[in-house]
């Protein structure tokens, strides 16, 4: 069965997602900017390269996100946690270091169903866990300074199939689509 892009995207809201790869934090972002809902972005203090809400301008408004920052990925975690059950936000994003267990994926999975929130886990390539509704691997693809092509990979998916599109996102209009393959 083919797996359709509109089918997967916009994520499932009540879940927790994975994303993982060099755009992760523009699948993120583009999320987000879909929405045009605030959301909470948590990350560990000690990291040197730290989002910069206005790099994300061309997806999202940067005024949405709030960033959090956390002495330790336990508290990242639990961070996340909390804003997923409160629903304050409907998103809520964490960039994840070390190795999701199964046991806080499923507390992940538990807190986005609580709050009818959408968990978005940027994750190390390989440190996912096999609670995560959907697993992305969001790559940048050669194209035109002007046009921003990337290669979205559904890597896991709870609820099918799995598959890759090619996606450009129109920063005037924000709205993303799908790329024709080459025939």
């Amino acid at each position: 069965m083919l797996l359709r892009f509109s089918d997967i995207f916009p994520l499932k809201r009540g879940r927790a997602h994975e994303v993982t790869g060099p755009s992760a934090p523009v699948f993120a972002g583009i999320s987000v900017g879909l929405s045009r809902m605030p959301a909470f972005w948590f990350v560990e203090d000690w990291m040197h390269e730290t989002l910069n809400p206005m790099g994300l301008i061309p997806y999202c408004d940067p005024h949405h996100i709030l960033i959090g920052k956390c002495p330790t990925p336990t508290d990242v975690l639990a961070a996340t946690e909390e804003a997923l059950r409160s629903g304050v936000v409907p998103y809520v994003i964490a960039e994840i270091s070390k190795p999701l267990t199964l046991k806080a994926g499923r507390r992940l999975q538990l807190a986005a169903g609580q709050g009818r929130a959408t968990g978005i886990m940027i994750i190390p390539q390989g440190m996912g866990s096999n609670a995560a509704q959907t697993r992305w691997d969001a790559r940048p693809k050669f194209s035109t300074p002007n046009d921003a092509l990337m290669q979205w990979s559904l890597v896991k998916n709870k609820s099918g199939t799995v598959a890759s599109w090619d996606v450009r996102w129109n920063e005037e209009t924000h709205h993303i689509s799908v790329v024709p393959k080459a025939a």
